[in-house]
């Protein structure tokens, strides 16, 4: 009797756990595939399954015989477990493999002429401009597209009843800030407000970004991308703005001869404020920029209002400068004559293919600033 209970207690209840475990695990060996693995989990580990029903008869066995036979059946059960878990794993790489090999794309195939990625215009032209004002010592600041009323308005003198604040012009927000409701900014000058806030004088800097407006024809579009510039220092005066601007144009359109004329303007954030021409001919078909009789309007340019300065607490009795902005998306449309500025936001691959820039075209004032 004795020795009876002995070998019940080594199989494990009556059942020889040593045949049962190879019984399984070589069954797991030979699945090759996820389904058949899952029904040997579901037949062994399951509910129902054979090692759960071996546990669940624990219960009729004497505390010593229960107490081994369970210690067999949790190895049992770790190992099958294991088995199932490290097959699971082979599976999926097998078929991770199998998928990556038939959804292999041979790379040294010709790119497809109609397919081939190309910069935009805009990303062009605001590369230029990078190269162009960081020549003459200008460095790239940006800010947020959502602004409050003071970075917006406020601080750039703009009073509460100019028309640039009304609703038809303005995209205002519902989310508010010290009582006033945000907007999407409608000039990048936001970005000049907070860099002079954010240290001392003297800055240098040109803000180029997307700005938005309530305006839809072939030479608006609600969000339309601006580059606006800033230099306040101690000495500066209306010639260093107007050498600076003609240097620009006739490198940007690069011809040295391009005329420039400045007429006197307003803007609530300089002063004296003026809009800069340059030469250029009309023809039917075409503009030229350079040569004729015609002026075409390019920028808005001045001194920055003493005002402006008070706002940000500079004082200005020491420190004065000057301020620019013009529109890329314009400047772009009369180098690269493309006449119709919705066409920059529609997405047509024919076009990006007949406007558009290679990705090695980088621009550079001693190597050429386009194609």
């Amino acid at each position: 009797m004795a020795e009876m209970a002995r070998e019940s207690d080594v199989s494990g209840g009556g059942v020889d756990i040593d045949r049962l475990e190879g019984e399984i695990l070589g069954a797991i060996d030979g699945v090759s595939a996820m389904d058949a693995l899952e029904q040997i989990r579901v037949a062994e580990l399951g509910k129902k399954g054979r090692i759960t029903a071996l546990t669940k008869s624990l219960g009729a066995l004497d505390p010593e015989a229960r107490r081994e036979a369970g210690q067999r059946y949790n190895v049992l059960k770790q190992a099958v477990a294991h088995a199932i878990a490290t097959k699971k794993e082979t599976l999926e790489s097998v078929a991770l493999d199998a998928q990556l090999l038939d959804e292999t794309v041979d790379v040294t195939l010709p790119i497809r002429p109609e397919i081939m990625g190309r910069l935009h215009p805009v990303s062009q032209v605001t590369e230029e401009l990078i190269a162009i004002f960081g020549e003459m010592g200008f460095r790239v600041a940006e800010g947020p597209d959502v602004e409050d009323d003071f970075n917006n308005f406020s601080a750039l003198n703009i009073p509460p009843e100019h028309p640039a604040r009304q609703m038809q012009d303005t995209f205002y927000l519902q989310a508010e800030k010290s009582n006033m409701p945000l907007v999407l900014r409608t000039h990048t000058s936001p970005v000049q407000i907070r860099t002079m806030m954010s240290g001392p004088p003297p800055y240098r800097i040109i803000a180029p970004g997307r700005t938005y407006r309530c305006d839809y024809d072939l030479t608006h579009t609600p969000m339309f991308h601006q580059v606006e510039g800033l230099l306040i220092d101690r000495r500066t005066h209306m010639g260093h703005l107007k050498g600076c601007l003609t240097d620009f144009v006739r490198t940007f359109f690069e011809r040295d001869d391009i005329p420039v004329r400045f007429r006197p303007s307003y803007f609530p954030f300089t002063e004296p404020s003026a809009e800069m021409d340059i030469g250029c001919r009309r023809t039917a078909d075409e503009l030229i920029i350079g040569e004729g009789d015609d002026w075409l309007e390019i920028l808005g340019c001045g001194m920055v209002h003493p005002n402006v300065l008070r706002a940000v607490g500079v004082d200005p009795e020491v420190w004065q400068g000057f301020a620019f902005g013009m529109g890329i998306d314009r400047i772009a449309m009369l180098k690269y004559g493309i006449p119709d500025l919705r066409t920059f936001f529609e997405g047509d691959l024919r076009w990006s293919g007949n406007y558009g820039f290679g990705a090695i075209d980088v621009p550079t004032t001693y190597g050429g600033l386009s194609r």
